[in-house]
C-alpha cells in the first residue's frame, strides 16, 4: 500500500526530500502496528508550495494513539492535536513541522485501503493516468486555493460535496482502487 511513497524515492526533488524526511522522522516504523500509509498531493505530485505529508493511520484505541502521538512528536515545532468526528467516525489529527515539511498523522478506526484520504489519491492518480493534461489543471487550480477534490470535481462536472462526488465518480468510472 506504501508503493507510491516507494516511488518518491526517484521522483521530483520535493518527492525524494520528502521521502528522506519520512525516513528521518521513523513513522513508519514506529507506528508499523497501525499500518501507516502515505497520502495526500506530494505522492501524486500535485503538490504546492504549502502542501503536507499526510500519513493515515488506522486506530481503534484513540487515547492510546493520542499518548503515543504526543510521546514521540509533542515536542516538535508547531505541535497540535485535535479530536473530531467525520461521518460519524472518530478521528485523531496531529500536526508539526519536521525538516522544512508540515505534517498531519491522521487516525479513524477503518482500514487505511477505505479511508478517503487513500480512495481519493488512487482515484485521481488514475483520473491523471487517463488524461495527463488533467494534472496542469488541477494544480492551476489549487494555486487559486482550491482543495484538490474540488479541483478535481470542478474540472469534471461533479457537483455536491466533492469527497463524496470524487468517491462516486471513481466507482462509476470504474476506477482502480
Amino acid at each position: 500500500m506504501n508503493e507510491l511513497y516507494e516511488r518518491m524515492k526517484n521522483g521530483t526533488p520535493k518527492q525524494r526530500q520528502a521521502y528522506k524526511v519520512i525516513g528521518n522522522l521513523h513513522v513508519l516504523e514506529d507506528f508499523n502496528s497501525y499500518q501507516p500509509v502515505i497520502c495526500g498531493t506530494i505522492p501524486i505530485g500535485l503538490d504546492v508550495k504549502d502542501s503536507d505529508i499526510d500519513i493515515i493511520m488506522e486506530v481503534y484505541d484513540c487515547l492510546s494513539f493520542e499518548r503515543r502521538l504526543l510521546a514521540y512528536f509533542g515536542d516538535l515545532d508547531g505541535f497540535s492535536m485535535k479530536k473530531k468526528s467525520i461521518r460519524n467516525r472518530p478521528v485523531v489529527k496531529a500536526n508539526f513541522h519536521f525538516q522544512g515539511f508540515q505534517f498531519e498523522l491522521f487516525g479513524q478506526p477503518q482500514p487505511v485501503g477505505q479511508q478517503n484520504a487513500y480512495v481519493h489519491m488512487l482515484i485521481e492518480e488514475e483520473l491523471m493516468r487517463r488524461n495527463p493534461r488533467l494534472r496542469e489543471e488541477v494544480l492551476q487550480l489549487r494555486k487559486r486555493g482550491f482543495k484538490t477534490e474540488q479541483a478535481f470535481c470542478e474540472l469534471l462536472g461533479i457537483e455536491g460535496d466533492p469527497y463524496r462526488g470524487l468517491t462516486l465518480y471513481g466507482e462509476e468510472m470504474n476506477l482502480k482502487r
